[in-house]
């Protein structure tokens, strides 16, 4: 799965994240839509739409912001983050306007609740 890390950053980029749930391969996953938020950023980060550097600090940030509101660092949540910083890095890079993110963070959100278990959500 190292094929998942950006061709630009090599081995360097999983080390600029080290609370990334891993194995020997690379990246690991607990639930379809974590896969989807990596890939996500990987593809934005592709585009040139952001550095792995900006990319790593806003995450690096957003973990540090959850240790001080008391969250347990246990690695249970961390793609709810990736996900949180993945919306305040497009939104601060514009890369979507802030009423249309909100708009398919939203219908993302009725959708999953909508899907049954086990089911692949569609919007």
């Amino acid at each position: 799965m190292t094929t998942l890390i950006p061709p630009d950053a090599g081995r360097a980029a999983l080390d600029a994240l080290p609370a990334l749930p891993r194995d020997g391969e690379g990246p690991v996953f607990k639930a379809p839509w974590e896969a989807q938020a990596f890939a996500m950023t990987l593809s934005l980060h592709a585009r040139g739409m952001f550095t792995w550097r900006e990319w790593a600090a806003c995450l690096a940030a957003e973990l540090a912001a959850a240790a001080a509101r008391g969250e347990p660092d246990d690695g249970t949540h961390y793609y709810e983050h990736w996900l949180a910083a993945l919306e305040k890095l497009v939104a601060e890079k514009k890369i979507i306007a802030g009423d249309e993110l909100e708009r398919r963070v939203n219908a993302w959100d009725a959708a999953a609740r909508a899907t049954p278990h086990g089911k692949p959500i569609e919007l």
